[in-house]
Order: C-alpha cells, then structure tokens, then sequence
C-alpha cells in the first residue's frame, strides 16, 4: 500500500524554481479550496549534480518549507538522480570503492558526446545501495521530504558496454529500475514504519513491491501523444504493475504556435503567457485532466511555465476544478482498489478483455478501459470532438455516470462528450462509495454517500487504514463489506462501521432511494 495521500492529486511542473515558489503554488490551491495532496521539486536545484544539496539562494530553508507544507496538509516530492559529477562531494569515494557503473577498463561510465554530466551510481551492488539511501535519508529525508522521485532509473547511461557489479550489461541489460527502487524501498523498511512512495522512470519485473509508481517519461504534449497513452497504459499495467500515471498534459515545451483543425471547444485568449500560439491546448490539457481522474496515480508535469488548474483560462478552470473535486469524491472507491491491488496484483486500469474474457470484440480495443470493477472509462483523444464511440462489453448491463440513462451490454454506442464531459460508463451491480468534500487526506473523510447500480447481484469490500504507516500489514484495518441482492432489492454492510449516519438514507438506488 501506498501512503493515502499518493492517491490524490500531485502537483509538479518542470521545475518549481524555489522555495518560495513551492509555498507560493500551495496557498494557491488551499486559498482557492481545491483538494491537493503532493507537490515536487524536480531537479537542479542543487549546487552540482551529485552534490546532494540545493542551492541555498533558492532554497535556504527546505526544513522549514516542509513544515510549512505539512501545515497545510502538502506531502513533498523531491527528484534525485543517480548522477553523480566529477568534483561533487561524493564522486571521489565512490570512485575509490568501485560503485559506479563501469566501462570495461573500470573507468566509470560518462555518457556519451554531450552527455556528460556525471556517472551512475551501480546500486546492484548492495553496499553502494545501502549508502545512496543512507545519503538520501541524511540529506533530504531528514528536512521533510515525504516521498522520492528517482529519475533516470534505467539507467540512462545504457549499460551495454558497461559492467555492473552482478556482471556485464548486455547479459543485466534492464534489471537496474529493480535494484534501484529496492535501495530506497529496503533502506526505509529497515529503519521506519512509515510508508514509502517513490515515482520511477523505468520498471523491471518485481520493482511493483518496491513501493514505486512509475511513468511514462518525458513525452509531447499534443493530441496524438494522449492518444497513444491509453494504450500504452494498459499494456503497462497489464504486466504486472499496478501503479502507472504520465505527465497529464505532456512533458515537453509546447510548440510557438499551433493551429487546430477544429475551433477550439475552450478559449484560448486568456491563457496566452502560458500556451503562447498553441490555439487548442487547453482544450487538450482538459482532456488529459479527465482522463487524468483515472488513472491509478492522478499527477500533472510538464513545461509550461504555469501549470496550476487556474493557468489555462477562465473557461478550463472550472471544468478541471469539477474533475479535481471528483477524484476526492472518489477516493473511498480508489482507495479501496488500491487494497485490492496489495492483495491480488489485480491493476486499477484493466484492459477490456481482463473483465470480460468472454467476449470476443473486446480484445483489440485500446482506447477504453476498466478502471477497477466499476468504471468504464471512454477518453476523449480528437481534438474537437463533442461525441466518440463506446463500445460497452457483453454480459453486463451499464448505466452512463452522468445521466443514468441504462444501456444494454455488447453493442456500440455513440456517446454525448461535450468539453465538459469525459465518456463513463458503471457496470450493473457495482456497490460505489463516495467521499465528502476535502482538500488533503490529512482531513477526515466521511462516507457522504453510497450509490447502488441495480441490474446485477454486486460484491464491494470498502477498506480504510491510517493511510501513513504499515499498520496494514499488522491486521490493523477496517474493511466493511457492501453487498446487493438484486432479486430482492436488498442492500447490507457487514463488517467495520463505515458512516456515522443515522440511519440509511445515504444509500441510494441509482433512480430509486432506500429509506430506513
């Protein structure tokens, strides 16, 4: 399990230049009352690659900024890469014990024409492991960062003609993201109970127990890159690992100009100092947003110079306040997959044909997916587009999140997608848990509501924890089980009581209510 609060939503961008900054970007979204959990601080801001420091100019106080951020219910990020340069602190040691990753003749590894700037640390040898987490403890943990993005993990000096301390790259080619986020998973294991989250650029097979999200690295920011997204997720967690995110709104700089072949479905004319001529971006970045919602780790990156939901004009801002706002509402259903994970490997984001094997149009669709056992996620990836088409998978009967209106399975529908609305669809007899309103998982949620999609007998175990630590793992959980009788028309709970209401009004048949 992931700590609660990396189910959220992460704030970032490429790069928040200063602490200031940081703090300025926080207090903008607790002034405006949004829900926000963690915000990053991407690279350069030390003094020298490898230095593991940050600039004092910029930074004179990070210990203080993360006490400032936990009082306003932020976790913090911090990038570290496994670089390190010729005259930072540490490259001479680590010369001298033999823990870079090497060229044959034991020279470290230093990249190739102008990537130079420094060698990777060869942390599938364990004692160079256990002291890049040490230095990372001492250094950045130990001020108050919360969490650890380990950039560059696979590494980025290929390996090929290198050696590790296991052997020759080309025969350990790809195992280094394993080694890598198992220095920081272990290292912390060992000397806390509190729960790790790091993000990761590359993944081996097992790095899923290392407590590690990964992404899909540094890609561009237009409209066929979201298209190619979705599949690529589904691929991703189809093998195994269960917790996958990209940049919502795409990485790279945004293009001086661009114009689209549709006239753009949100104003661009008010968000100019940050899109420049890119006329449809923000209806772009819209429709990443809402895809953004579900997708197991919900983060935004990039950039732009601006990247808060108020940077993209005034007719985005509430459209991406009422998607931000969803996810909240939505933790208690997400959370509870996330237990689900721990327990089975079972992935947030399903291909079709994982949930419906039965079903033989399933298997080459890659633009829609499950998100859990509930949601069927339809993203809208055209530029322009007011409708798409969904195909809803035989066997199940379906119900379309925003008007209710029921469609029978196995058959293709056209679906209403005005800027406003991403294409979701729930499956009958899904139990479905809503949260109250808050701004940061530090906050106490409650239950505020539990919807019933009738049609089919349904099945939930909705878990809550203390969200922080590896009490979970102790027994020290409450799971409550949710169950429907469609026959009889009979909702029960057994189990951890869940609510505080008084009685059962906050059960509601999709259509219908259940009084007391």
């Amino acid at each position: 399990m992931l700590p609660k609060a990396a189910y959220g939503f992460t704030q970032s961008k490429q790069r928040y230049d200063s602490q200031d900054e940081i703090l300025s970007v926080a207090k903008g979204y607790r002034d405006r009352h949004l829900p926000a959990d963690i915000i990053v601080v991407d690279f350069l801001y030390y003094t020298k690659m490898g230095q593991m420091d940050m600039d004092h100019v910029k930074w004179p106080d990070p210990e203080r900024m993360n006490g400032q951020l936990h009082d306003m219910g932020f976790k913090s990020m911090i990038s570290i890469w496994p670089r390190f340069a010729k005259g930072s602190r540490y490259y001479d040691m680590l010369v001298k014990k033999g823990w870079f990753e090497n060229d044959a003749d034991g020279t470290p590894t230093n990249g190739k024409h102008v990537d130079r700037v420094g060698s990777d640390i060869d942390t599938t040898n364990p004692d160079a492991a256990k002291w890049f987490w040490e230095t990372i403890r001492d250094n950045y943990v130990k001020k108050g960062f919360d969490a650890i993005w380990l950039d560059e993990t696979e590494p980025d000096l290929p390996p090929d003609n290198s050696y590790f301390s296991i052997g020759p790259g080309q025969r350990y080619y790809n195992v280094y993201p394993l080694f890598h986020t198992a220095s920081v998973y272990e290292g912390s294991r060992k000397e806390s109970d509190k729960r790790v989250l790091t993000l990761a650029r590359a993944a081996y097979l097992g790095a899923q127990r290392n407590a590690a999200v990964f992404w899909s690295s540094d890609i561009y920011s237009t409209w066929d890159t979201l298209r190619r997204q979705v599949p690529a997720g589904l691929d991703f967690t189809a093998s195994g690992f269960p917790y996958w995110c990209n940049d919502v709104g795409g990485f790279n700089s945004l293009p001086p100009e661009h114009r689209p072949l549709h006239p753009p479905l949100i104003d661009p004319s008010d968000a100019r100092d940050n899109i420049a001529g890119y006329d449809d971006y923000p209806e772009l970045y819209v429709r990443w947003f809402q895809y953004g919602v579900f997708q197991p780790i919900f983060r935004t990156h990039g950039t732009r110079t601006f990247n808060e939901i108020w940077s993209y004009g005034k007719q985005a801002e509430p459209i991406l306040e009422k998607y931000l706002k969803l996810r909240y509402e939505l933790l208690p259903y997400i959370y509870s997959l996330g237990y689900q994970s721990y327990k089975t490997g079972a992935p947030y984001m399903r291909a079709l044909f994982m949930d419906f094997p039965n079903d033989p149009n399933v298997f080459a669709i890659g633009d829609e997916y499950m998100f859990g056992p509930a949601f069927l996620v339809g993203p809208v990836t055209d530029q322009g587009a007011t409708s798409r088409q969904v195909y809803l998978p035989a066997g199940a009967k379906w119900y379309n999140f925003w008007t209710n209106e029921r469609f029978e399975g196995g058959q293709t529908i056209t679906v209403s997608a005005p800027i406003e609305t991403i294409p979701l669809f729930v499956r009958a007899g899904s139990i479905l848990p809503l949260g109250s309103a808050i701004e940061t998982t530090e906050q106490k949620q409650d239950i505020a509501k539990i919807l019933i999609y009738p049609g089919a007998n349904g099945d939930f175990s909705l878990y809550n924890d203390d969200g922080k630590t590896y009490a979970n793992e102790r027994g020290e959980v409450q799971i409550t089980r949710l169950t429907w009788d469609d026959a009889l028309g009979k909702f029960a709970e057994e189990g951890a009581k869940a609510w505080t209401a008084p009685d059962r009004t906050l059960v509601e048949i999709v259509g219908n209510k259940i009084g007391k």
